[in-house]
């Protein structure tokens, strides 16, 4: 597409310049008032709007998305209790194999789920219903059968005092993945084709050790058009080299997760985090609790660091690690959108004490710690202007303030969306020339954006020099 070239006309550049940019090849070719169209050139009339670098979200789940689209709600604000539930999955199409899959669960609608209090819900059908963390799968005990959970070994199935199964799995995907009957993979084109509407250009999956046919039904995907960002992963194995083909997902730091239920010994996180820095690469540790962030600060002054270094969510910094962090110079890839999505939970089950401490932002930023806002889609919302807006109001749904310390500007925010793929928090990219045509076109100048961050803001998305999603601003 747009093989003959994209004009883009009167658009604004760095919040202040009024010009035409040109893109040929893929790349930007030139930048200048009065531009004269070429011959057969799409010629997109930008009218005033701002033309950004395209999005990057540094922490989402594209599977898990594509998945989410086919997958019953169960909890607010959809679902509010038992009674709601039992209709949503009495109402629920179940797949190919009859399984009913729920998504989004939260104890506020009928306590803790195990088996037996699925089964009164719904014991017709085999049914797996994530909690809304993304940690947790509860079945019910027609899905315990068709699983074998009886005889499963993995420390994540939950056992009673007599050492029967429960129907709770604690980050047990990769198990389930293996029990489960064979599914085609989920369709990732209208993934990429949200993630455009939103100016989303790139995006780094964080799920963890992915196996061989989530690996290919993403380079599949990408070389096919169907997903047009471009990708990182987290979760490929250590040595993991992409295929030799122009568009495949690149291999970013190695995810390891501390769970929270679980937490390693420190030999045994130390050697693991330099084991892996032996082989060249860095890591990215999912770590939500103080305890677990204690024990990573340890473990890195043991171990070192390297270049690229990640935290993800650090749902709780307390004050007095934020030196620490910063000395060892790592960076974090956090998640503010949870406190407009969630942030009243967080407010009643997270000690007062402790409030201020939750997703920091601005003190972080300040002590030198390089900071990105993320999704962590869908567990948390993937429209990045919501986030944005969340990093500044810090608001709850109830319209409560979270650390209203650590707020952020919506420049500040946006900056961390506009940072490269593999550097979350380094430099803003710039239109410039010879840059990768990878861009966001809003129909409103920059300040008017930033004054009120909205979806509906994004106006046309190029990726690699073609339009992947506009509103219809395109002519001749």
């Amino acid at each position: 597409m747009n093989s003959t070239g994209l004009l883009i006309r009167g658009t604004e550049l760095d919040g202040r310049l009024r010009a035409d940019v040109r893109v040929t090849g893929g790349t930007i070719a030139e930048i200048a008032p009065g531009l004269t169209r070429r011959s057969g050139e799409v010629v997109l009339d930008a009218r005033g709007g701002a033309l950004l670098p395209g999005l990057c979200d540094h922490h989402l789940h594209l599977h898990a998305l594509a998945a989410h689209a086919s997958s019953v709600p169960c909890g607010p604000p959809d679902v509010a209790d038992a009674s709601g539930l039992a209709d949503a999955l009495a109402g629920a199409m179940g797949d190919e194999h009859g399984w009913v899959r729920g998504v989004g669960y939260v104890e506020t609608v009928a306590g803790d789920l195990d088996a037996d209090a699925l089964d009164r819900l719904h014991p017709d059908r085999p049914v797996r219903i994530q909690h809304r963390s993304g940690a947790l799968w509860m079945l019910n005990g027609a899905a315990m059968a068709v699983l074998g959970l009886a005889r499963g070994h993995h420390p994540g199935i939950e056992r009673d005092r007599h050492g029967a199964p429960t129907g709770r799995l604690w980050r047990a995907d990769d198990w389930l993945r293996t029990r489960l009957p064979r599914s085609r993979p989920p369709d990732l084109a209208p993934v990429g084709a949200r993630l455009a509407a939103l100016g989303i250009t790139a995006v780094t999956d964080a799920t963890p050790d992915l196996d061989a046919t989530a690996i290919e039904a993403v380079t599949d995907a990408m070389a096919s058009g169907a997903l047009r960002q471009r990708v990182q992963l987290l979760g490929v194995p250590v040595g993991w080299r992409p295929p030799p083909e122009k568009r495949t997902p690149s291999a970013g730091p190695y995810k390891i997760v501390l769970a929270d239920s679980a937490l390693p010994g420190l030999d045994a996180l130390t050697t693991r985090i330099a084991e892996t820095h032996a082989h060249g690469r860095a890591v990215a540790v999912h770590c939500v609790t103080r305890e677990a962030l204690l024990l990573l600060l340890a473990a890195f002054a043991d171990a070192g660091t390297l270049r690229g270094d990640r935290i993800e969510h650090a749902a709780l910094v307390p004050a007095e690690s934020v030196p620490t962090l910063a000395g060892l110079q790592l960076r974090v890839v956090t998640q503010p959108g949870f406190l407009a999505h969630r942030g009243d939970d967080f407010l009643r089950d997270v000690p007062e004490a402790e409030h201020g401490d939750l997703y920091r932002c601005r003190s972080l930023v300040e002590a030198g710690v390089p900071l990105v806002p993320s999704s962590d889609a869908p567990y948390g919302p993937l429209d990045p202007w919501a986030v944005i807006s969340a990093a500044a109001a810090r608001r709850t749904p109830s319209g409560r303030s979270v650390g209203p310390a650590e707020r952020m500007s919506t420049a500040g925010a946006l900056a961390g969306y506009l940072s490269d793929l593999s550097d979350p928090g380094g430099p803003v990219r710039r239109i410039r020339l010879g840059a990768t045509a990878d861009l966001a076109l809003l129909r409103v100048p920059r300040a008017v954006a930033l004054s009120g961050p909205s979806s509906d803001h994004v106006r046309a998305t190029i990726i690699g020099g073609a339009v992947a999603w506009d509103a219809g601003a395109m002519c001749g």
